[in-house]
């Protein structure tokens, strides 16, 4: 699937993405799957592109065996440091109304991922995210 990195047309991609996993997942929850790949697309559509027309977001989604992989293109500003952030979690012990409303999801991501590999090659971000398949959880 290609599609730009807007809002409204990043979220009728991971709709797609939802009903192609859906037929295939037995029953199986999807929620930890969709939100780990919306967290990266709207990081690609709010950072990636940052300050620039919104560009393409390829996204590729490939079953294995036991498996799931996610692979997300876009021809944006890379990663800082061209690495994908670490995911550690942010404090939670200030009140509420204090926390940053940002820094949440890389650690979400990592969290639902099984393997976040990124690379940054030719003008091309390249993220892959892996999950065990079909989706455990209830």
């Amino acid at each position: 699937m290609v599609s730009p990195a807007t809002d409204l047309a990043v979220r009728a991609m991971l709709a797609d993405l939802r009903r192609w996993l859906a037929a295939r997942a037995d029953g199986a929850p999807l929620h930890s799957v969709e939100l780990g790949v919306a967290e990266a697309l709207n990081n690609i559509t709010e950072h990636a592109y940052a300050g620039q027309a919104p560009g393409p977001v390829h996204l590729l989604a490939v079953l294995r065996p036991g498996r799931l992989k996610v692979r997300l293109q876009d021809h944006g500003a890379p990663l800082p440091g061209r690495v994908a952030p670490s995911g550690e979690r942010p404090p939670t012990d200030p009140a509420r109304d204090t926390l940053p409303e940002g820094g949440f999801g890389w650690f979400l991501i990592r969290d639902l991922a099984n393997g976040v590999d990124y690379r940054r090659a030719g003008g091309v971000n390249r993220l892959m995210l892996t999950f065990c398949w079909p989706p455990a959880g209830g």
